[in-house]
């Protein structure tokens, strides 16, 4: 690899990030350009990899204006051996005193889909020689105005009166079915949005919505239409059997609203209620690997876009 020329961008070149192709152009994503003029991505924190002169392998780190928490890799493409990535990586890393956290997005269902697979291994097979190990994989799922399920009437729904009543039923819910945003929460203002949802959904409690079975509380909804896209922010159930009625409700709720669009994250392996988002018309749009540096656990969240 003598011919090989690894370093940062410098301010002025960063058109040399956009001239290597887009190897998944059928993925939604923040274009480069777009992440400069917002502030998150820098020249200082975006590294390439060069061959006679030509981009072989980018790699772009991004940190929020005004975040608490440390720059993830967002971007990494290559169009080179997993040894030019691992090298680009390192050199990376040892400038930004450290490795970084690596959410490798990728095109729904991509373990079935070959030409995606193709394209997919070198970076992954990159990053685990430069030190990084997987850690769990999160799916993002749309609904884009499927009609939704009838309510089955064994549940009552209404907007939640205060604060007080959202963080007492939060408190009773250990592990939230869905937590959409819940890394960018974590890393720009330092907020578990498991356990303080209102610390980072500063909007009206009147956009959450709680479940009733028998007179008591059995779930809650909170939604965002008007943070990047419409979806819903957090899903937290006393009663399993609640899920599908609360998932409805909170995309009426959006779509009421005007939102055409609502985007839900779910962690892979929640595997009934990827099967619930699916029941009231929601589909797989996108899969985020979790990469972390080797014996660091990974956070309880970190970025989604």
């Amino acid at each position: 690899m003598t011919d090989l020329v690894v370093r940062p961008l410098v301010a002025g070149e960063e058109s040399l990030f956009d001239s290597m192709p887009d190897p998944l152009p059928q993925l939604r994503q923040v274009g480069y350009a777009e992440g400069l003029a917002g502030g998150g991505y820098r020249p200082e924190r975006t590294w390439v990899a060069l061959r006679a002169g030509r981009v072989v392998g980018r790699a772009a780190w991004v940190l929020p204006p005004g975040a608490v928490g440390a720059p993830w890799l967002e971007r990494f493409d290559l169009d080179a051996e997993p040894e030019v990535g691992a090298v680009l990586l390192r050199a990376a890393h040892r400038a930004l005193g450290g490795p970084r956290i690596y959410y490798a997005s990728l095109p729904a269902h991509w373990r079935r889909r070959p030409e995606v697979l193709a394209v997919a291994e070198a970076p992954m097979a990159a990053a685990r020689l430069a030190g990084l190990v997987e850690r769990g994989e999160r799916l993002r799922c749309s609904w884009t105005g499927t009609p939704l399920p009838t309510p089955s009437g064994r549940y009552t729904l209404r907007p939640a009166t205060d604060a007080a009543e959202i963080n007492a039923l939060v408190a009773r819910i250990a592990e939230p079915d869905v937590l959409t945003g819940k890394e960018v929460a974590r890393a720009v203002a330092g907020v578990d949005l498991a356990t303080d949802p209102l610390a980072w959904l500063d909007r009206p409690v009147g956009n959450w919505r709680i479940a009733f079975g028998a007179g008591r509380p059995v779930g809650l909804v909170g939604t965002a239409g008007d943070a990047c896209y419409p979806l819903i922010a957090y899903l937290g159930l006393l009663d399993e059997a609640v899920r599908g009625e609360l998932l409805a409700e909170a995309v009426r709720v959006l779509a009421e609203g005007g939102a055409r669009e609502v985007l839900a994250d779910v962690d892979a392996h929640r595997v009934r209620v990827l099967a619930e988002l699916e029941r009231t018309g929601f589909r797989q749009v996108r899969s985020r690997l979790v990469f972390v540096p080797a014996a660091v656990p990974v956070p309880d969240g970190a970025p989604t876009g």
